[in-house]
């Protein structure tokens, strides 16, 4: 019979140094790999542009309905100059269902202006020029640099994320974009972009909000906050 792993109490954690942190994220990284090796971006996109429109739709809606939503918008509107040109009340029918339509909305056909009057209707691949287009903020520009470009400027935190890492203990930050700034040091500048989406998917199927399966977690000995 062999022992079980030994748990790492929260009273340890924090005294951890940034050598063992960053050992340990490295760990936690290579587990969530192996128990999601098909780990992607969930918003269903073909280019930079379908993604850009689609994680701005997915503020406060879930990507499952946003996939619903998008097949018939980029049918209607597959270039930044449409969006520039759409006609507000049909362009806010079409994404109606995902919550603050017309606010969504005005991003939307502000990007397209945007594209077309900055960037000759190509969404730039800088995060200096995405940020300045309506509707982007850091989290956006991270998932369309990441996840359209295979350029890892930095790591989304979305609540998930940002969940699981206050959890783990790898940040006592709650501000996105602080616990944006402690995850860059732990984690390998290569694996940026798909630590976002292993912590979603985790943090989907076992380290939920309200009832963590903590029995059923692979991460169960990293994790200061298990409650087995």
């Amino acid at each position: 019979m062999t022992d079980s792993p030994r748990r790492l109490t929260p009273a340890a954690a924090r005294r951890e140094s940034k050598k063992k942190k960053r050992e340990r994220t490295e760990e936690i990284l290579r587990r969530l790999q192996e128990e999601y090796p098909d780990s992607r971006c969930a918003l269903r996109h073909r280019n930079a542009l379908e993604l850009t429109v689609a994680t701005i739709l997915s503020a406060q809606c879930t990507d499952k309905r946003v996939n619903e939503v998008t097949p018939a918008l980029f049918a209607r509107y597959p270039k930044a100059a449409d969006y520039a040109d759409a006609d507000m009340p049909e362009l806010e029918e079409l994404i109606h269902s995902t919550g603050f339509f017309r606010n969504k909305a005005r991003s939307l056909k502000g990007l397209g202006q945007g594209l077309v009057a900055e960037h000759d209707g190509e969404v730039p691949q800088e995060m200096a020029a995405l940020v300045k287009l309506p509707g982007i903020g850091r989290k956006t520009a991270n998932v369309v640099l990441g996840n359209a470009f295979g350029i890892d400027e930095g790591i989304v935190v979305d609540t998930h994320v940002k969940r699981l890492s206050a959890r783990l203990s790898l940040t006592e930050q709650s501000n996105p974009d602080k616990v944006e700034r402690d995850l860059v040091e732990l984690v390998p500048r290569d694996h940026w972009t798909p630590w976002s989406h292993l912590l979603i998917d985790h943090g989907r199927k076992v380290c939920n909000a309200r009832r963590p399966a903590c029995g059923d977690c692979v991460l169960v000995d990293l994790c200061p906050s298990a409650e087995i």
